[in-house]
């Protein structure tokens, strides 16, 4: 099989990419997805994200045991189905700030700053409430406010935070980040607009365009210092070839796109050899600069419905008939409806604390799994999240062996930095008084969580036991100018030629708010640059390099 591009992944990234890149009809795309099809009903169903955790639609990762967390191993859900994460995620559609483009920039990543890839978010963007300059209308992707449900509780929140300083502000990717609004939602007509909804499934008839799912990569095919194609298991359990003319683009995401590099001979030496890898191209920064943001949880029972009493069997039969029949009630929403973005330390970034709120309590007895919301209490309650957006600690992610089904190695390195943890304290501080205001006085029976926090060392404890990651890793192929860098800002490999990464492992520091939308503005500048590159190329005949 010979293409013109070959794309590993299809999640957020790699589904616009395999979008833009076939809207030439002489360009032949073939795109590799590990997962299967997004089939599963609960992936479509906005309230039912919750439910694809564990299951064969997540790769269901986790980190090496965390020393600043009790030793935790942490679990990392991440979507393995045509688009992705895009596909199981909470739907949240954040940009993050200004100032963290500019930053990119300012690290030597041209064309990185903030006014210039704004133009990549609004191409994307159908929004359906806001028309100005920050936002776009008629793109593939459906973005919107929650439109036929939403609890009494939310608003409450944006209240609340309006009395503890935190001014109202519903578009938080607009010209002011901070301030706490209702949150933007990838979401079309009460279903989820998921990038392979948004940007495969309408083009899924063009014939330049071929998707294999269930199609496990196992390396890059590098000749010469140059990607000619890539090696790949299929669903039935043999090995295939393919060949790409211009260029290989790795879009398989912060854990899996530093694993492809590696098991393909691009990486630091010693990883390399210790496993029998033949060395194609040293880059030490592969798989370093592992980053991801934290939330601990504050929660208060109810005395209004939230959704632990959707949670119970009857009520989740009628809710499932309700939003099949009429596309209303409570699965119409995403799990979560509200932030707030605020500063909390001194220092450069314009915020560096997020508030998640969701309309959900986990009860104060620590039985509940916090990604399985069968074991979820049934009274009802709500919770805040207070979220590290820009944490200082660093991690890395290596390879187990040379096994490319093994699970990468994943180590965040989470709260090594004090630094963090002095965050979440304060931030843990700052909702207890969101949660004791007077916006919530007629919906708040009690706060539950933290069990105790009469001091600091109570609430430390509380935030290292309840802890979990946001799922948003990324800077595992940090693009820049500097001896770690994986890519340039061309988004091209150092030293291997016809290689790109386009995915959320390029960030050189993390953004200020939730990933999703920032890996697909990934996808459209990448797919920009790739076609600005091949648009007088000449082909390269590789015949000779098949099996």
């Amino acid at each position: 099989m010979t293409f013109d591009y070959i794309i590993i992944g299809a999640g957020s990234a790699g589904c616009v990419l395999a979008n833009r890149l076939s809207e030439d009809p002489e360009n032949r795309v073939l795109l590799l997805e590990a997962g299967g099809p997004d089939k599963k009903m609960e992936i479509h169903i906005p309230a039912a994200y919750s439910k694809l955790n564990r299951t064969e639609v997540d790769w269901g990762f986790e980190t090496e045991p965390q020393p600043g967390v009790l030793n935790r191993k942490i679990y990392l859900p991440r979507g393995k189905t045509l688009g992705g994460s895009s596909s199981t995620n909470a739907m949240a559609y954040v940009r993050g700030n200004r100032a963290d483009y500019d930053e990119w920039a300012a690290l030597g990543n041209e064309g990185w700053e903030y006014e210039s890839i704004l133009p990549y978010f609004t191409k994307s963007e159908n929004n359906e409430q806001i028309h100005n300059r920050y936002h776009g209308q008629g793109g593939p992707l459906n973005v919107t406010y929650a439109q036929v449900y939403r609890t009494p509780v939310a608003d409450a929140f944006v209240k609340a935070c309006a009395e503890n300083g935190i001014p109202e502000n519903h578009d938080c990717n607009g010209a002011e980040q901070t301030g706490a609004g209702l949150l933007q939602f990838t979401i079309k007509d009460q279903k989820r607009c998921s990038t392979a909804a948004a940007f495969l499934r309408p083009i899924l008839q063009r014939p330049n365009l071929k998707i294999i799912t269930r199609a496990h990569t196992r390396r890059i095919l590098i000749e010469n210092d140059r990607a000619v194609g890539v090696e790949f298991l299929t669903g039935k359990n043999t090995t295939e070839k393919a060949y790409a003319e211009k260029e290989v683009i790795l879009s398989a995401g912060a854990f899996n796109s530093p694993q492809l590099l590696m098991l393909s001979g691009i990486g630091a030496r010693e990883e390399l050899t210790r496993h029998g890898i033949e060395v194609k191209k040293e880059l030490p920064g592969v798989g370093k600069n592992l980053q991801d943001h934290l939330f601990t949880g504050v929660s208060a029972l109810s005395t209004v419905p939230t959704a632990n009493n959707a949670l119970k069997p009857l009520n989740q039969l009628k809710g499932l008939a309700q939003y099949l029949l009429f596309k209303k009630g409570p699965l119409t929403i995403s799990p979560l409806e509200a932030s707030a973005f605020l500063k909390i330390n001194d220092g450069p970034d314009p915020v560096d604390l997020q508030l998640h709120f969701a309309p959900v309590h986990f009860g104060n007895d620590g039985k509940a799994d916090f990604y399985n919301p069968d074991t979820f209490p049934h009274v009802s309650g709500y919770t805040v999240l207070p979220t590290l957006i820009k944490p200082k600690s660093v991690g890395y992610v290596g390879i187990r062996s040379a096994n490319p089904l093994d699970a990468p190695v994943i180590d965040p390195r989470f709260l090594s930095a004090e630094e963090d943890l002095l965050t979440l304290l304060k931030g843990t501080k700052k909702t207890l008084e969101v949660m004791e205001a007077t916006a919530f006085a007629s919906c708040r029976k009690e706060i539950i969580l933290p069990l105790h926090r009469s001091s600091d060392d109570e609430l430390i404890l509380h935030i290292k036991t309840v802890l979990e990651t946001v799922y948003h890793p990324v800077g595992t192929c940090k693009m820049g100018t500097d001896e770690m860098a994986v890519v340039d800002s061309q988004l091209r490999v150092k030293g291997i030629e016809g290689l790109r990464v386009a995915d959320a492992s390029i960030m050189p520091r993390i953004i200020a708010g939730n990933t999703n939308a920032t890996c697909i503005m990934i996808g459209e500048k990448a797919a920009d640059m790739i076609l600005g590159t091949n648009a007088v190329k000449t082909r390269t005949i590789i015949g000779e390099l098949r099996d």
